[in-house]
């Protein structure tokens, strides 16, 4: 497509308000940008309460790590158990 020599000056006219209003509006867009990544801020109180409830979390687990544990001790005590005891049908003595 050829460009007349009345193209020229009616590009040259629009390309200034285009780049007047363009750049500052790309510069807001890059400043919300930039902000947005940034960590949002946590209150101290909400921070506080957030601390308190991790350690009674992890206060919960090893209790019910703890717990876990007896029940395992006590279930291998069981089986032993029930192992050591000869059922009655097998201790019959044999016949000769």
């Amino acid at each position: 497509m050829a460009v007349d020599g009345t193209m020229i000056p009616i590009i040259a006219l629009l390309i200034v308000p285009v780049t007047a209003i363009g750049f500052p509006l790309a510069r807001a867009f890059a400043r919300r940008m930039e902000q947005g990544h940034s960590a949002p801020r946590i209150p101290s109180d909400v921070s506080a309460r957030l601390e308190r409830m991790e350690q009674a979390i992890d206060s919960i687990a090893v209790e019910v790590e703890r717990i876990s544990e007896g029940q395992r001790f006590t279930t291998k005590l069981l089986s032993e158990r029930s192992a050591g005891v000869i059922p009655s049908s097998d201790a019959s003595p044999p016949r000769g």
